[in-house]
């Protein structure tokens, strides 16, 4: 198997040496480029063509943020996974909306960031549920609650209904194998569904599938099967 061509992204060159200390021990994983800030991203991303970027969120130039939304129009966009401090942090959970595949703090254990490489490359996201949802509890975004709320709703009115029941279910954490039990469809069905529901929404991936469905509320219905329903 190839190696996951990696680029770290941070303004710390101490944090870089790091990452790259604990990082390029491993041997499926290969640091292909180091970067100091959001404006070297782009070109090094034409140049090297990484799989996964490790981005600092807080760069004196351009930011994470930015970084990782200029870089998600791109349609061959790596998958990113932000460095950041404190896990209820706006811009996380902004980072996330725009395209990130998860999160990391600064302090993980390097098992766990090595993990997390290796999980978004395979196509995971790299927090559960329950952390995207303490995220959108502690951080007030830009848009009040409600508008939030209609405005996911009116998105998800383009699924039909068993696609619905499947961005619910992504939602909730199930992976295919568990959404496919669930519903009683079988895993490659759940797969067409999820790339339908993405394409549909125009979303990256299945952490926007689950930010979508808690904003429109459907999260919080009583299930019949296991105390959550689907809608």
């Amino acid at each position: 198997m190839k190696p996951i061509k990696l680029l770290l992204v941070d303004d710390d060159p101490l944090v870089r040496a790091g990452l790259s200390f604990m990082l390029g021990g491993a041997d499926d994983i290969e640091i292909v480029g180091e970067a100091g800030d959001g404006t070297e991203v782009a070109p090094l991303v034409g140049e090297l063509r990484p799989d996964v970027i490790l981005m600092d969120i807080r760069m004196p130039t351009m930011d994470g943020l930015a970084a990782t939304e200029a870089l998600r129009k791109r349609p061959d966009a790596p998958e990113v996974i932000v460095l950041t401090t404190f896990h209820a942090d706006e811009q996380v959970l902004r980072a996330l909306r725009a395209g990130a595949a998860g999160f990391v703090l600064k302090d993980t254990a390097p098992a766990e960031i090595v993990a997390a490489v290796r999980a978004v490359a395979a196509g995971e996201p790299v927090l559960s549920p329950a952390v995207t949802q303490q995220l959108i509890t502690q951080v007030t975004g830009a848009d009040p609650q409600l508008d939030r709320k209609r405005r996911a709703l009116d998105r998800l009115d383009a699924l039909g209904e068993r696609e619905r029941e499947v961005a619910v279910a992504v939602g909730r954490g199930g992976s295919n194998a568990d959404v496919a039990a669930q519903l009683f469809l079988s895993v490659a069905t759940v797969k067409a569904h999820v790339s339908r529901i993405l394409t549909k929404l125009d979303l990256n991936n299945r952490v926007q599938i689950a930010l979508l469905a808690h904003d429109a509320g459907l999260l919080d219905e009583e299930d019949p099967s296991g105390g959550r329903s689907r809608p």
